[in-house]
Parts: structure tokens; sequence; C-alpha cells
């Protein structure tokens, strides 16, 4: 682990083209199999050969709130580390597509729902990786060991302590996250205003707390620093066109929560969530968003 790096910059291979997934989204209008318009396809096989492995992994939530993890089998990179279940697509291959068989070959699932939940790169030692995870809420089987791997089931609170592989931070915070970020503060995190950090109102992002530490950004440079330095996740306070909300999701490796748009179009675009809080903590009291 101590030789893995997070990846800060955007690799910049993704055009902004709908793609239509037949697949059940999480928040679709009516109950038939949706066509759902996400807007960031199965990178280009030459664009990425040599350059990001792009890999799709579920968050599988069962009926008890638990989040399904899995052990890297012998032989495999990072033999013994946890991870998402999921895997490399195939050239030209839909991501939800790809998930789908990944995890019908991989645990003997079949993916009824689904919803983009976080999209990131890391570098590991030996390649660079774009990880695409998915939150399932609805699948039909019983997860079963097909690679023969270890499975295991875990609250969100318990995949703190895992041991899941380097790239997955950020996912774990996803999963910790509301979809809709209504008040600068929750049960597993605090938001501060970008302005504020490093103040003496305001915790220390390069300290571990308790709680997740947020930071709202009014500019993608803004968003680019407070990554930086250490932010668990990002909310956007002012609205962004669907490209450059696309790019600045593209650019984060945290949690993005996006702002003026709803929860359908922020996750086309690659953001977690969004934002609907109206007032963020600062040293004079409260600051009203714009």
């Amino acid at each position: 682990a101590g030789r893995d790096r997070s990846r800060r910059r955007s690799c910049g291979l993704f055009r902004r083209l709908a793609v239509t997934i037949p697949v059940r989204v999480v928040r679709a209008r009516n109950t038939s199999t949706a066509t759902v318009l996400f807007s960031r396809p199965a990178a280009d096989a030459a664009a990425l050969s040599g350059a990001f492995l792009h890999v799709v992994a579920g968050a599988i939530v069962d009926s008890a709130d638990r989040i399904l993890i899995a052990q890297r089998p012998a032989g495999k990179h990072l033999a013994g580390g946890w991870e998402f279940p999921g895997g490399k697509l195939e050239p030209g291959e839909e991501r939800a597509a790809g998930l789908a068989r990944e995890l019908r070959e991989e645990i003997a699932i079949d993916v009824e729902r689904c919803r983009p939940l976080i999209r990131l790169q890391h570098s590991y030692a030996d390649r660079d990786v774009l990880l695409d995870v998915w939150l399932i809420d609805r699948f039909t089987g019983t997860p079963t060991a097909l690679d023969h791997q270890a499975l295991r089931w875990c609250t969100r609170d318990e995949l703190l302590h895992a041991d899941l592989l380097a790239a997955d931070r950020a996912v774990i915070a996803a999963l910790r996250l509301p979809e809709i970020i209504e008040s600068p503060s929750g049960e597993n995190y605090r938001l501060v205003h970008y302005e504020d950090v490093g103040s003496s109102a305001s915790p220390s992002l390069s300290q571990p707390g308790r709680y997740l530490l947020g930071v709202s950004c009014h500019t993608p440079a803004q968003v680019m620093a407070a990554e930086h330095d250490g932010a668990d996740f990002i909310v956007l306070e002012a609205a962004l066109g669907a490209d450059d909300l696309a790019r600045v999701c593209d650019r984060a490796n945290v949690p993005v929560f996006a702002a003026g748009v709803d929860l359908d179009t922020a996750w086309s675009c690659g953001a977690t969530g969004v934002n609907r809080c109206v007032a963020y903590p600062s040293e004079g009291g409260h600051r009203s968003s714009a």
C-alpha cells in the first residue's frame, strides 16, 4: 500500500456522448426496465491501451443494508486484498452491461437495478486503474464465489476496517454519505467553506477525525485545491453546465455533490449526489450559499 499513489489529474479520455444502458436505475420513474441516458460510455480501447485499465465494480446492497466485498484470489494482481466485486470492461462494452456480465461470471447474480456511485482514477506501482463503481440495490441469485474467492457482507461502518484496496477508499466515503446534502453536518460528515479551511473555526483537512470532512467550493480550481489538501468530499455551491460538471467529477478522486441539478443528471455526469444545503459554517457564524 505504501507504493500506491492516487492520480489527481484527468486522463481526458471520455467524451460526453449519451449512452443507452438497458438496466434498471434506482430512481427510474417507472417500474419497467428503464432506458437511461448516462453520458459516459466505456472508453475507446485504443485510447486506454497502455494507459488506464477500465474496471467496473458493484457496491451490492442486501436487505439488511450490508455491502458485499470479495477477496482477490491467489495468483491475481493484489492477491489477498479486499475489493468490491467486478472486473475490467471489454473493448467498446457499455459500463452497466459490463458490470452485469462480470457479476454474473464472478458471483452468479443478475443485476436488476443499479446506478453510478463514483468514478475515480488510481495508480498502483505497476498499473493505472480507472475504477467505475455502481450501487446495486436489487439483484437476483445468491452471491456465490465462482472464482474461489472469499466473500463477506459488511455494514458501511465495518468497511472502514475491512482492509480494502487503496483505490476503494473514496468508494467507502461515497457509501457513507447521503445522496442529498441538505445540512452542513450529518451523522457521518461535517462541511466547511473553502475560504475557511485552515481557520481557527474549521478542522484541519490533514488530520483524520471521526467524521468525513467536506469542503464547499465555488470553482473547479477550489475543488482541485481542496482535494489535494485532503478533503473527503466536495460540495459545489454553484451550478455548472453538464460538460463542466463532468470535467470536475473526472478530475476529482473524491465524491462530488452537484448544485442546481437533479440526482439523475448529477449521476450521469459522475457526481455522487446533489447539494441542497443553503448555509455553511464559517468563523462569523453562517454563510449563505449562492
